[in-house]
């Protein structure tokens, strides 16, 4: 099974409610292998980040802070299937600038 390197989501600001940032299309599986968030204001603001919808259970990051000029990296290997979703959410609308990238491969 081939994999395609991907950027799934970004770069681009995210609001302050739950927004799907990706679904992974039929027949494919989506490896995320990396989690860029950065916020250029001068004040700490939050990350809530998860694979399906938005639920204390589904979260990959809840509240996570991020000071003010920071990035936060996150290399991972999360394998998310077909037609499951990647939800974000900022604390203050329009701060932190995600981008998601990884692995696309087609099934079958």
């Amino acid at each position: 099974m081939p994999r395609i390197a991907t950027r799934f989501s970004g770069p681009g600001q995210i609001t302050n409610a739950a927004v799907t940032k990706y679904t992974v299309p039929a027949s494919q599986l989506a490896i995320i292998r990396h989690i860029h968030v950065y916020n250029p204001s001068a004040a700490n603001v939050t990350f809530t980040m998860s694979i399906g919808a938005d639920a204390a259970g589904t979260r990959l990051f809840d509240a996570f802070s991020i000071g003010p000029g920071q990035s936060f990296d996150h290399f991972c290997y999360y394998v998310v299937s077909a037609a499951e979703i990647i939800q974000a959410y900022a604390g203050t609308t329009n701060t932190l600038v995600l981008t998601i990238d990884g692995d696309l491969s087609v099934l079958g």
